[in-house]
């Protein structure tokens, strides 16, 4: 692919005359479109009338709704409802949005992923998982694996898509001058062996024994079973700890706990698991439950949650591993199995 080209070049040439590509198509120039007006009305903040303050209601999955949570959807929907299209799946909406029952695509997507960060100036940022309609058949009930395109706009110090056909991983930044989205990095591949690992360490007493037992491995270092030192990050956004793995490495880790309501982790899987596990495939990583791979799961109701771990396939088969098997920590280092540096 040529070093610059557009969006609407990509989405052309991906296209071709075959009509469900075109509909594909036609819903990525949408939330493209959408994501620049997004963009704007992020980057302006309170300037725009947007405080990033709780609104006094909840969306579908019990979360506190903000002004820009609401404003983002009633974007996104608005962009995406000129098109052909058979169902649309918001995170907040507690329904589906019905359109033509023999309409070729549907749409699942969350508007504004990590919006707790706008009031603190953090990244943010907009998923989008994109499956065929089957008439007769219930939206979104598939596996993952029936995805045809995914994708997701991180707004942070540039706009950047994300996007994936199934045919590898593309990232798109915005021209804000041309007000067109062109390619910086085609067929992105996540680096194998950069040491770097993303868990909310403060759930580290909540957490199943396998993802203690690897986030210790890490803590130990160069002295542990894994034998080098490990970074932690944790940003708090998933757009922006899928970026940094794309173009870094590493693995990033939001597991089911023994928290109440946490049993299969916070995120849906639907429109935010699913679409990041495809791409996340399509770039050469691995993307799990810790048991199981997430592409292979399907959905009993539009706003169902699933743990995900994902990133570079050494960690996310070594995670997989622990789970699976429960004497691979002691037979990776005796020792350190049964003296973990966060106990007691």
């Amino acid at each position: 692919m040529e070093q610059g080209l557009t969006l609407s070049q990509y989405t052309s040439e991906y296209a071709g005359a075959d009509p469900l590509r075109q509909a594909v198509a036609a819903a990525i120039n949408a939330i493209a479109d959408a994501s620049m007006e997004l963009s704007d009305l992020i980057g302006h903040g309170a300037l725009a009338g947007i405080t990033g303050q709780a609104q006094g209601s909840s969306n579908a999955d019990g979360d506190v709704q903000k002004d820009l949570d609401v404003r983002c959807d009633e974007i996104v929907t608005a962009a995406l409802q000129k098109l052909p299209f058979a169902a649309l799946a918001s995170e907040e909406s507690e329904t589906l949005v019905l359109g033509d029952p023999n309409a070729p695509i549907s749409v699942a997507f969350d508007p504004l992923d990590g919006s707790s960060n706008i009031d603190t100036n953090m990244t943010v940022g907009t998923i989008f998982s994109i499956v065929p309609n089957q008439p007769g058949v219930a939206p979104f009930n598939a596996p993952g694996t029936v995805q045809l395109a995914a994708g997701f706009v991180v707004y942070g110090p540039q706009t950047s898509l994300v996007v994936t056909v199934g045919d590898g991983v593309d990232i798109f930044t915005l021209d804000r001058a041309a007000r067109v989205y062109r390619c910086i990095r085609h067929k992105v591949q996540i680096p194998k062996d950069t040491p770097e690992f993303a868990i909310n360490a403060s759930n580290h007493r909540h957490w199943e024994q396998p993802v203690r037992d690897f986030v210790e491995e890490c803590i130990a270092g160069a002295d542990g079973p894994r034998s080098k030192d490990f970074n932690m990050r944790w940003i708090g956004s998933l757009v922006a700890e899928a970026y940094r793995i794309l173009t870094r490495g590493g693995v990033f880790l939001y597991p089911g706990d023994s928290r109440p309501g946490y049993g299969e982790g916070r995120l849906r899987l639907l429109y935010e698991v699913h679409p990041m596990a495809f791409i996340i495939e399509q770039a050469g990583g691995g993307a799990s439950t810790g048991r199981e791979r997430v592409l292979e799961l399907s959905a009993k109701n539009i706003h169902q949650r699933a743990p995900l771990i994902m990133g570079s396939t050494d960690k996310v088969e070594r995670i997989e591993l622990l789970h699976n098997d429960p004497d691979a920590a002691s037979r990776t280092a005796p020792l350190f199995a049964r003296r973990g540096l966060f106990r007691v």
